[in-house]
């Protein structure tokens, strides 16, 4: 049984279908790829996946339990993390302090005022883990908004990572970097997912990016899947090449 399973899932606004009948299976400690033009139904299906937004129909099922109709904290608290496409941080704050707050949130009784040490003491360990994981503990003690945007995309990789999810959904975490900073990002990326031990959603405009990480990719065209399968076997696909690559090959 694939760890995150999605049959016909659809999202529509009245005359509009965001997204359409999506079915996909990710299996434990894979990393795919969901690639398409603006306007595809990409972030959209994030929206479905984390309970933004509410399904029209269809099924999303994660470690085998139904997850439609819940709302993103429970959907979260089941193990599902993920970023956002504009960079969403606590600016004032730490870096080690954002990470800290991502990871309290995931632990028993995080907010209750008794207990509290031991509860500030493991978020600590696990949102500097995090950091360690991603290259930043140099700047842990600088305010996050004054990092640059290079390390504030991998801070709130490191925020999500803190929460010791089973699946990690990343979008478009190279938005708005330079060339170096893509660069940079994508090698700690990759150091990150080298042992296998995260399932991992990445959506990326970045097709260098896309085909230096993923195992799989998921096309998807006016909120249809269009294409499915290992990275060659998609770059070769005419009709993906029509729709999104541009000829790419």
């Amino acid at each position: 049984m694939a760890l995150l399973e999605l049959d016909g899932l659809t999202k529509r606004y009245g005359g509009l279908t965001a997204v359409n009948g999506v079915t996909m299976r990710v299996e434990a400690g894979e990393v795919r790829a969901v690639i398409g033009p603006n306007g595809a139904g990409k972030t959209s299906l994030f929206h479905l996946i984390t309970g933004v937004v509410r399904a029209t129909s269809g099924s999303m099922r994660f470690d085998g339990r139904e997850m439609v109709g819940r709302t993103p904290y429970e959907i979260c608290s089941a193990g599902l993390s993920r970023t956002f496409q504009l960079t969403s941080l606590f600016p004032e704050m730490s870096a080690r302090e954002n990470a800290r707050l991502a990871a309290q949130s995931h632990l028993p009784r995080s907010w209750q005022p008794w207990g509290g040490g031991s509860v500030f003491r493991e978020a600590s360990a696990r949102g500097d883990d995090a950091l360690e994981r991603l290259g930043l503990t140099d700047v842990a003690h600088r305010p996050a908004g004054l990092l640059s945007h290079g390390d504030q995309r991998l801070l709130e990789v490191a925020m999500a990572l803190a929460q010791r999810p089973r699946v990690l959904l990343l979008d478009e975490p190279t938005q708005g970097l330079s060339v170096e900073e893509t660069l940079s990002a994508v090698d700690t990326l990759a150091g990150l997912l080298t042992d296998g031990s995260l399932t991992v959603l990445l959506v990326e405009h970045d097709m260098e990016v896309v085909f230096r990480l993923a195992q799989k990719i998921t096309v998807l065209h006016r909120g249809n899947v269009i294409a499915d399968g290992e990275p060659e076997a998609v770059k070769a696909n005419t009709e993906v090449q029509a729709a999104y690559l541009g000829g790419y090959a």
